[in-house]
């Protein structure tokens, strides 16, 4: 059987996350907190039998990309289709911001309308589904029977998440999407599975920077 074994990762911790604040496309680079979890990923990794490793080519995925491809020897491939989800006029909004400047938008926002599209360009969670699990199987059919590593964002592992547990787009979230967290999925023609699932002990073992550490 033709399998392909999937490292699912989010990017670090940026000065965006800290403030709650909605990234999508914005292209906000990691903090001092985001480094340092990038380069504890690539310290856990770089025993795994890794192939290649591919990232969103927004830099807080990309330079996560680039700690655990470096520990390995790769190059990180920049891969569009992993992109967040791009999320128009809220981008860079609170989300108390968006409640109450927006909350009709918010409304749908909050109880996962497939259909709903944010304002001013934004994807559906429909479409963005549809990009994702194409972009992961043009990725997984690349390398039969190996190993690799994706690197993207929250809203990018929730529809990953999903697809490995059979879902449905407005079932509630119960699972954590941590920066850095390590996630697993094997991947066939015929289904996703999930393996494991938000493993953090490699943040665990070592203070983070205390300038940048939330709470």
């Amino acid at each position: 059987m033709q399998a392909t074994r999937i490292i699912v990762l989010r990017h670090g911790e940026t000065a965006w996350n800290h403030d709650t604040r909605i990234q999508g496309h914005t292209d906000i680079d990691l903090n001092d907190t985001g480094r340092w979890q990038a380069a504890q990923l690539g310290k856990a990794l770089a025993d795994e039998p890794l192939d290649a490793v591919y990232a969103s080519d927004l830099k807080r995925a990309y330079a996560t990309g680039q700690a655990v491809a470096q520990a390995q020897g790769l190059t990180v491939q920049a891969e569009p289709g992993l992109r967040e989800r791009c999320f128009g006029a809220l981008e860079g909004l609170t989300w108390l911001e968006i409640e109450t400047q927006h909350p009709e938008h918010a409304a749908a926002w909050r109880t996962r309308v497939p259909e709903w599209a944010p304002p001013g360009g934004g994807e559906s969670l429909a479409v963005l589904r549809e990009r994702i699990i194409a972009t992961l199987n043009a990725i997984a059919t690349r390398h039969p029977d190996q190993q690799v590593a994706v690197v993207a964002h929250g809203g990018v592992l929730d529809i990953i998440y999903r697809a490995a547990t059979g879902l449905d787009l407005q079932a509630p979230r119960s699972w954590l999407l941590k920066n850095a967290a390590i996630n697993r999925v094997l991947w066939t023609p015929q289904s996703l599975t999930l393996v494991g699932w938000g493993d953090v002990a490699h943040l665990e073992a070592e203070a983070a920077p205390l300038d940048e550490q939330t709470t």
